[in-house]
């Protein structure tokens, strides 16, 4: 088993990665916690497989809820549903909220425990690879609205990460790709050696020190800027397009990993359309069609320029676009909207 501490600024988040520990999870989680309950919040996919094995180690009252699966449920009438679920359950300030799932619900899950009762204890299990090697880490919380992606939120750290890749096995296929779009990122932004390993012909044979790598590279960026005001941005990667993509697609048409490897090629174009020494675009296209990623973008430009113009990452009148010239280096790169515009319709 391998460990990483998180230490934020108000805040230490503890980080365990190995094989089998989804079946020694509440060992491990009552060494941090002392709760006199505990509740699990976990979707219609993950529910079966994984709520009882969990819910059966404790010797204290668990409840739970069931959400359905998908973006298009990451929603406030979603936390809502939560809230009202611990308030049946007689949560206090002094219990436990587990999220048990991919990135929505430990978005979802991470949200109402940041704002109940202005915040209970939070533990994140992780059980898809996207979920793993990126959104359970960090302490970012948030849900879906009309406008945009993530645009209601919080920081919130959890105190206790438990990362299983045996959990990843039962994973439809497509879903464990979708996180691998994640892990091309982190090799992009900071450590070109995950992609070497990405490249290896078996490299789901070495996922664990693939999920060690790319949680101890977010771990250092978070650790550095944990409110996102500078180097944290640089996670972004593929993200600015991407976002734009999924609203277009109202969260059904692309998954966010697929959206993701798209909104890397994009960001890939752009860099050669600002101008760089070394054109890194063939190279992420094969990894990512080497993976099973999607490469183009299809939505119409002009309408993908009006939906990155409600994103989060918008600073008045520029964008801020990460941009790799690069492997293993990101720049943070504030571009003006009347800029970007032909920009965005070259692609």
């Amino acid at each position: 088993m391998k460990q990483l501490t998180l230490s934020g600024t108000s805040s230490r988040s503890d980080i365990l990665i190995g094989r089998g520990l989804l079946g020694q999870a509440a060992s491990h989680i009552l060494e941090v916690f002392s709760p006199s309950r505990v509740h699990i919040v976990a979707d219609s996919n993950v529910a079966p497989l994984y709520l009882d094995k969990l819910a059966s180690q404790f010797d204290l009252p668990v409840s739970s809820t069931v959400i359905p699966a998908g973006e298009a449920y990451k929603r406030l009438t979603t936390v809502e549903t939560i809230y009202r679920d611990l308030l049946e359950a007689g949560m206090t300030r002094k219990d436990l909220v587990i999220a048990l799932g991919g990135g929505v619900t430990g978005d979802i899950t991470g949200f109402a425990a940041a704002t109940f009762l202005r915040g209970v204890s939070l533990c994140q299990v992780p059980t898809t690879l996207l979920a793993q090697v990126d959104s359970s880490v960090g302490g970012k919380t948030g849900v879906d609205l009309p406008e945009g992606k993530n645009l209601v939120g919080a920081f919130y750290q959890p105190r206790l990460v438990l990362i299983d890749p045996d959990v990843l096995d039962t994973l439809p296929a497509q879903t464990f790709v979708d996180g691998m779009a994640e892990v091309i990122k982190a090799g992009y932004i900071a450590n070109p050696d995950i992609l070497s390993m990405v490249s290896a012909p078996d490299y789901r044979a070495n996922i664990e020190n693939i999920i060690y790598e790319c949680v101890k590279m977010k771990r250092d960026v978070v650790a550095q800027d944990e409110r996102d005001t500078g180097l944290r941005m640089i996670l972004n990667f593929g993200h600015t397009v991407g976002h734009a993509a999924e609203k277009l697609g109202n969260y059904t048409a692309l998954t966010h990993g697929q959206a993701v490897a798209i909104g890397m090629v994009a960001a890939m174009q752009i860099s050669n359309q600002l101008g760089t020494d070394t054109d890194l675009l063939p190279g992420l296209i094969d990894i990512l069609q080497k993976v099973g990623l999607p490469t183009e973008l299809t939505n119409d430009r002009e309408e993908i320029f009006h939906a990155l113009l409600s994103d989060k990452k918008k600073m008045g009148a520029t964008v801020n676009f990460i941009l790799v010239r690069t492997p293993g280096k990101a720049e943070i790169v504030p571009i003006a909207a009347e800029t970007l515009h032909p920009l965005i319709l070259n692609l």
